[in-house]
């Protein structure tokens, strides 16, 4: 849109405004397709193919509740999550069966389903739930139902066993060992107006564990309150846990959430999705689906449970190629989060999301070197080395230090710095320390993270 010769003070076009306006005419596949092949504005939850000049990161909620099949899927292969498609509570193993095949460079559509609303702790039954928050039942995803009423693939345990809902593997074609899955996602529309935010006894920043340490936290400080905590029933709808139901609204064409403010009204942010879990298997030792060294809370080199909130849409995760096809799963689904995610979850919400996947091969420089053997992420605006307290997952014990953490990140950044962008390492150590951000990931998956926030505008 341009304006007239003679009208010299229009406004400029709003790019939301803008994107919806070509969508209708393009229909929204045909849309996608066409921002995809010219690098145009990310508008209505979608992003250019690869990170590029920095863009507004707008979601928008899709006018209609997206059931499985649905509404606008963008990508060229669709992945619902069935009971079968999904692992609850665990990440795919080497040696698992994809559900799905899509080649390099190909893009992905995938149903994610949150599990919050279907937990034990809340009944598993999310028709009930979210009914008793005034949810109707034709706003209650199918695949969410199907899932609490059917999910028979092992036990669960509510206990030990992950939250999350696991949807794949997918194999990518030509990912070999020693490659790397470049993971772009393209678009990331809620699936309902709607998400959860969540507190659990023993988990969080304030729980129950820390007090017990000298000079920690006291029992008064612990949250949800110690006195409210049920655990030892063994019963999971008496353990005191708290949920907040928090839905969605659209105002001036930003899509936020909000949560009570007593008598002062409420509290509200925007939204910007994301999937907190992107992984690809590495775990070939595993016996059973649901052993503890494929649990999908901690995070590890194969990503998973990364949970770092800047890579939503026109962003980039890079993740070292363990297993033929890569077998890339996705869960947890974001509607926003903090750094830190202090409670415990984010705010938490189903998701339509489209992702690209390609293969990076091994000895190119089609990836950031670390990503080679390790998580790295980038966004249009910068760089991101990742740092995990204990990239294991669940073997040989689990550490959450964050100070391992932020080391790890460190390393990372003065390998990237070096190695791709020629800094001498000692120079690049005090330019990490003089004008670059460490930024906590999260402190709530057992295994803690910390990343790095390198801007690329100063290294054009």
């Amino acid at each position: 849109m341009t304006t007239s010769s003679h009208d010299h003070t229009a406004p400029a076009p709003d790019p939301q405004e803008a994107a919806e306006r070509l969508e209708r005419g393009l229909g929204r596949r045909g849309f996608v397709q066409a921002a995809l092949a010219t690098g145009a504005l990310m508008a209505a939850g979608v992003a250019t193919a690869a990170p590029a000049a920095a863009t507004p990161n707008r979601t928008r909620l899709p006018g209609e509740v997206l059931q499985p099949g649905k509404g606008p899927i963008d990508g060229d292969v669709y992945l619902p999550s069935r009971p079968d498609q999904v692992r609850w509570g665990y990440l795919p193993r080497t040696t698992d069966a994809p559900v799905v095949r899509v080649r390099s460079g190909r893009t992905i559509t995938i149903d994610t389903v949150s599990h919050e609303g279907i937990l034990e702790d809340q009944g598993r039954d999310p028709v009930a739930w979210f009914g008793s928050k005034g949810v109707p039942r034709n706003r209650v995803l199918d695949d969410a139902v199907a899932i609490a009423k059917e999910y028979s693939r092992h036990p669960r345990n509510f206990d030990a066993d992950g939250p999350h809902v696991v949807t794949g593997p997918v194999y990518v074609e030509g990912a070999r060992p020693g490659d790397v899955l470049k993971i772009e996602p393209l678009s990331a529309l809620p699936r309902v107006p709607y998400g959860v935010i969540s507190s659990r006894h023993g988990k969080g920043a304030l729980s129950a564990a820390f007090a017990a340490n000298p000079g920690d936290i006291s029992t008064t400080e612990v949250l949800p309150a110690a006195a409210t905590d049920g655990r030892a029933t063994k019963d999971p709808m008496r353990y005191g846990n708290l949920s907040h139901f928090t839905p969605l609204s659209t105002s001036r064409g930003v899509v936020r959430a909000a949560l009570p403010r007593g008598r002062h009204g409420s509290v509200a942010w925007p939204v910007d999705p994301f999937a907190g879990l992107m992984a690809v298997a590495t775990v070939a030792d595993a016996p059973t689906l649901n052993d503890p060294l494929v649990n999908s809370i901690p995070p590890t080199v194969g990503g998973g449970n990364i949970d770092v909130n800047l890579l939503g849409v026109g962003s980039a995760f890079y993740l070292p190629v363990v297993a033929e096809g890569a077998l890339f799963s996705v869960g947890d689904p974001h509607m926003s989060m903090g750094s830190g995610e202090v409670a415990l979850t984010a705010l938490e919400g189903s998701l339509r999301l489209t992702f690209r996947l390609t293969v990076c091969k091994k000895g190119s420089k089609a990836a950031p070197s670390v990503a080679y053997r390790y998580p790295f992420g980038e966004t249009p605006e910068s760089w991101v080395p990742i740092g995990l307290s204990d990239p294991d997952g669940a073997r040989n014990g689990q550490g959450g230090d964050l100070d391992v953490a932020n080391r790890r990140a460190v390393i990372h950044a003065l390998d990237f710095l070096q190695n791709d962008l020629g800094m001498d390492r000692m120079v690049a150590y005090a330019y990490l320390s003089a004008a670059v951000d460490f930024e906590v990931s999260q402190v709530v998956d057992r295994t803690v993270g910390v990343h790095a926030v390198i801007p690329k505008s100063r290294f054009a």
